[in-house]
């Protein structure tokens, strides 16, 4: 089975339910409550998109989100050898290289997110949620 990275963006695309990127973004998710593919993320994820999500509903709500989000996605240990690799990274966003280093410890085989110009160096493939459904005849356009 293959396991999918989900960077921040996508997570708050779904939970967010940001146009247009939510339709793509919720086929994706089926696919993992049909055990068809992995979902994996960092913990650092589920904070920013906390913060983000209670900017326009309750934390209640917020939390509520997460809480049935976490059902069907797999998080990923965020350590010392993780952060310490993210901070000795030439990556210009300190965040995106915990992103990435995280992934790469979870085992994950690419990483999902609409950012791909901030993955350029990656050793594991890098996509969108469309070319990713796409690539694998889920969607047609």
């Amino acid at each position: 089975m293959q396991r999918l990275f989900l960077d921040t963006n996508i997570i708050l695309d779904l939970l967010g339910e940001r146009e247009p990127f939510y339709d793509s973004t919720a086929k994706l998710v089926s696919l993992a409550d049909r055990q068809k593919i992995m979902l994996v993320a960092s913990p650092i994820s589920f904070a920013t998109v906390s913060y983000f999500l209670t900017k326009y509903e309750t934390a209640d709500i917020a939390k509520e989100k997460l809480r049935k989000f976490k059902v069907i996605c797999n998080v990923c240990i965020l350590d010392e050898t993780i952060l310490e690799k993210s901070l000795n990274s030439t990556f210009k966003d300190f965040e995106d290289a915990l992103q990435y280093y995280s992934a790469l410890g979870a085992s994950c085989d690419l990483i999902i997110t609409r950012n791909g110009k901030d993955f350029k160096k990656a050793s594991i493939p890098v996509m969108t949620t469309d070319e990713y459904l796409k690539k694998y005849m889920l969607i047609s356009k």
